[in-house]
């Protein structure tokens, strides 16, 4: 019988290991919708930041362009399929995923199982740091103690205190012993770590990481005291269970993050809303004018299509609630981010 285990030892084997849910064929598609699903506006705003970065970098021969947690690399077959013949010939495109690479995928994307050693251009992390796998730590009479979890049926129990370096790091970013006992938390270290190995990757250019946010004054304040691991199967919410059938998430710490990424080489910061980036890059989630329709129908079918996909991006109570984090590492960030 399988034994209780910390949180994130269990689901990394649950999502990552031989048999683990995103080493499924199938790919996270089937199971829930991202920004990078939903639409092409993502793909738009990419290009915009990489037009942004090839600038900066004077247009150099090679301009790298990296998707971390890549899926089966539908983000990076749109922005080759948008991107101007000039742009893309000189753009090397590679995709980070633990999955094989899937058949059908364009030649000209590359795939890998782990971070390249360099990187000038642009890192995308589009809800990657998610699933990252953390522990989860409980408020108890005691004091603060590790939950353990039986991978196969999801039944918790207390373990012991977490090690010094998680509890140093949830008494900075996300305080239990003022909370009432039952409070929890995710601890988010491994995301830090993670994060901070993409902006130490970083030559020139910017790393954006954009997922399920929560900030330092909501999880003092017990806005999250239940904490926020849940899963998802078949576009559903179901039981967060680690035992490979569904995917097992939490939100992402990414203020914590953000200051990981200055220690780790980044010059510049940004961390707000997916809405207000999307927006401040150029999406826009207005109807045309219905004027249109009369003398130019295709047209105006087109460009509807395209605001309904970009109001699903950008809206505050979905999509556009996510965060987005854009460090710069020796190169401004664009002007659009800052204005």
């Amino acid at each position: 019988m399988p034994q209780p285990r910390p949180w994130r030892a269990a689901v990394d084997d649950a999502l990552y290991g031989p048999d683990g849910f995103y080493r499924q064929p199938a790919g996270p598609a089937r199971h829930f919708r991202t920004s990078a699903h939903a639409s092409t506006g993502l793909a738009v705003a990419v290009l915009v930041l990489l037009r942004a970065v090839d600038d900066a970098l004077g247009r150099p021969a090679r301009l790298d362009l990296v998707d971390v947690g890549a899926g089966r690399g539908e983000l990076l077959d749109t922005v080759r399929r948008l991107a101007e013949p000039a742009l893309a010939a000189r753009t090397a495109l590679l995709a980070v995923e633990a999955a094989t690479r899937p058949p059908g995928l364009a030649a000209d994307i590359g795939w890998s199982h782990r971070l390249p050693a360099r990187v000038s251009g642009l890192v995308l992390a589009n809800e990657w740091l998610d699933v990252v796998p953390v522990d989860v730590a409980q408020r108890a009479r005691e004091g603060v103690r590790l939950v353990l979890v039986d991978p196969a049926t999801g039944v918790e129990s207390l373990g012991g205190e977490p090690e010094p370096q998680d509890a140093a790091w949830l008494q900075r970013w996300w305080p239990l012993d003022d909370q009432p006992v039952g409070s929890r938390a995710e601890v988010g270290r491994p995301r830090d770590a993670a994060w901070a190995s993409v902006v130490a990757r970083l030559d020139r250019g910017l790393a954006v990481a954009s997922d399920y946010a929560h900030r330092l004054d909501q999880r003092a304040s017990g806005a999250f005291g239940a904490g926020t691991l849940a899963g998802y199967r078949d576009g559903r919410r179901v039981q967060p269970i680690p035992d490979g059938s569904c995917d097992v998430t939490a939100h992402v710490a990414l203020d914590a993050c953000a200051a990981v990424g200055a220690r780790a080489g980044a010059t510049a910061t940004v961390l707000t809303s997916q809405r207000a980036a999307l927006l401040a890059l150029g999406l826009d989630p207005r109807a045309p004018d219905p004027a249109l329709a009369r003398c130019d129908p295709v047209g105006y079918r087109d460009r509807l299509a395209r605001a309904s996909e970009a109001a699903e991006l950008v809206d505050p109570g979905g999509l556009g609630g996510f965060g987005w984090l854009v460090h710069a590492v020796g190169i401004p960030l664009p002007a659009a981010l800052t204005s």
